[in-house]
């Protein structure tokens, strides 16, 4: 009889505990109903404004011609760095740089025959005085064609850096014109109604005003 008793507790205590779920507790906590929000709500007109500024188009770049050409005129290349054209400044710099070297040159060579011509002149040994034929007239002649070369070179480099003065100014100038709709310059056919042959391939320049 006892067996029983305690058999029957047992099982009467486990059916308790399988009842109980940590699911089934009430969890009671103290907030503050007196509390009052600090966040506003956003009037109609903030709204709007948000929704424009959103779908509104991105700013579109501005470059200053007169800062360009400066920038160009004070180092080469720099003009097209600010209008961030940056593959434009190896070209700016290689054919700058060539004609420098090359104008360095041509003077070395004219100091060269230079000398050797006055002392050709002077009856005084100099670089070429073994080489056989070598005459005052010689020397002159080469002398002359090394100064030509160097003059040349010396014009060509100058033209190159007034050329890059140019473009930058002139893309800092055209560059609101290449993002304008109004103005286009595109490839297209163009029919002669009059014509008999067939159509052919231009250039159709498109100014909207």
């Amino acid at each position: 009889m006892k067996k029983l008793t305690v058999i029957f507790i047992l099982l009467f205590s486990l059916k308790i505990f399988a009842q109980v779920s940590p699911k089934d507790t009430i969890r009671v906590e103290n907030y503050p109903r007196d509390s009052v929000s600090t966040k506003k709500a956003k009037s109609e007109g903030q709204v709007l404004t948000e929704i424009q500024e959103a779908n509104a188009a991105p700013a579109a770049m501005k470059f200053n011609p007169t800062k360009a050409g400066l920038y160009s005129a004070v180092l080469p290349g720099l003009g097209q760095y600010y209008n961030k054209k940056y593959w434009k400044i190896p070209i700016v710099w290689g054919g700058i740089g060539t004609g420098v070297g090359i104008t360095l040159w041509n003077q070395k060579q004219y100091t060269k025959y230079r000398d050797a011509f006055i002392a050709q002149l002077n009856g005084q040994p100099h670089e070429f005085s073994d080489v056989p034929g070598i005459t005052a007239d010689a020397l002159g002649r080469v002398q002359d064609r090394a100064k030509r070369q160097r003059d040349y070179a010396i014009a060509v480099t100058g033209l190159v850096y007034i050329l890059n003065i140019v473009d930058a100014v002139v893309d800092a100038h055209l560059y609101e014109g290449r993002k304008d709709p109004d103005l286009a310059l595109k490839p297209t056919v163009i029919y002669d109604e009059f014509g008999k042959q067939n159509s052919k391939a231009g250039l159709s320049l498109s100014y909207n005003f």
